[in-house]
């Protein structure tokens, strides 16, 4: 609520399916009212290129809330629309792109981020997947007061969340998603009310979560096995983990999922065992039992099933 005790006019800018829970939990909540949404522009999808809106967009269309999509938020004319909605407070979560100063100026109470991490460990746009591919064993989310760095402003409140040896990038990634949409609600009203001081975050423990790319999910068997399951489970969903096949067994990309790392040493990179029990590959240190498995345009199996189909045998070399 404002000084007046009116609901307080918020703008949300997101755009990612991430931001979705928080975009949920400010239409759900009393203290607000989500004047409009921005999103960045539709993108075409599929073999017809149709546009296809983005999740933010469809979840604020559901509400029946504006929707605004600039080609950039730094456009002069988008920043004079935000003036004239005059909101007391900018949300942003999952957004994609950073914002000029000229937009963080125009809320009275400024712009307030979603980021889903502990700050200032993982700054930028991939912290959910670095947190798991560097073998964090507790990750977060933190709001923090922007400005007009990378993911540097002040914090107003954080919340942890323990690493799970089951979790993956789409599960960590979900309950981020509901852990910032929880932590939002509770923060703005103390926040508002001047109850609540940003505290700079700390000079120590900074680390920069680059953009994930299709290539980071190639296993690099160089590596220890411990290292390679971590990442495994980063870029599951996307981008995938893959590899090569051996020459000799047909070339093509192989897909890897449940895997676990174990005892066992070769040359990285080869085949070490090949049963019911998973294929077994030699890495930097240690081994990675591969459990589940998917042969390029064929479907998902249990390595027993893909072996009865597709003979790999201990010696060939995977890369």
């Amino acid at each position: 609520m404002n000084s007046t005790g009116s609901p307080l006019k918020v703008v949300f800018m997101g755009t990612a399916d991430l931001a979705c829970s928080s975009l949920r939990s400010l239409l759900a909540w009393s203290g607000c009212q989500v004047i409009a949404v921005v999103s960045q522009p539709d993108k075409p999808k599929g073999r017809d290129l149709q546009l296809v809106p983005t999740p933010v967009k469809q979840v604020a269309q559901a509400a029946g809330v504006a929707v605004l999509q600039p080609a950039r938020a730094r456009l002069p004319e988008f920043l004079d629309q935000l003036r004239q909605l005059a909101p007391d407070l900018i949300v942003v979560a999952a957004y994609g792109q950073i914002l000029p100063q000229a937009l963080l100026d125009i809320p009275r109470l400024g712009c307030l981020n979603v980021h889903t991490s502990l700050l200032p460990r993982h700054r930028g746009a991939a912290p959910i997947q670095w947190a798991l591919a560097e073998g964090d064993a507790v990750t977060g989310v933190t709001i923090m007061k922007m400005d007009a760095g990378l993911d540097t402003g002040p914090m107003l409140s954080a919340v942890e969340t323990a690493i799970s040896a089951d979790d993956n990038g789409q599960t960590l990634h979900d309950r981020l998603a509901q852990l910032g949409g929880d932590l939002l609600v509770k923060t703005i009203p103390d926040y508002a009310a001047g109850l609540i001081a940003p505290s700079p975050q700390p000079a120590e423990g900074m680390t920069y979560a680059r953009k994930i790319t299709k290539d980071d999910g190639r296993i690099d068997w160089s590596l220890p096995a411990a290292a390679n399951w971590n990442r495994i489970r980063a870029f599951t969903p996307w981008p995938g983990a893959f590899t090569q096949l051996p020459e000799i067994s047909g070339r093509g990309l192989l897909k890897i999922f449940q895997t676990s790392a174990e005892d066992g040493q070769g040359t990285p990179g080869t085949i070490l065992s090949a049963d019911d029990a998973g294929l077994l590959v030699a890495c930097g240190t240690g081994s990675l039992r591969v459990r589940e498995m998917q042969r390029e345009g064929n479907k998902r199996l249990k390595a027993g099933d893909f072996l009865r189909g597709f003979a790999l045998k201990a010696g060939q070399k995977l890369g």
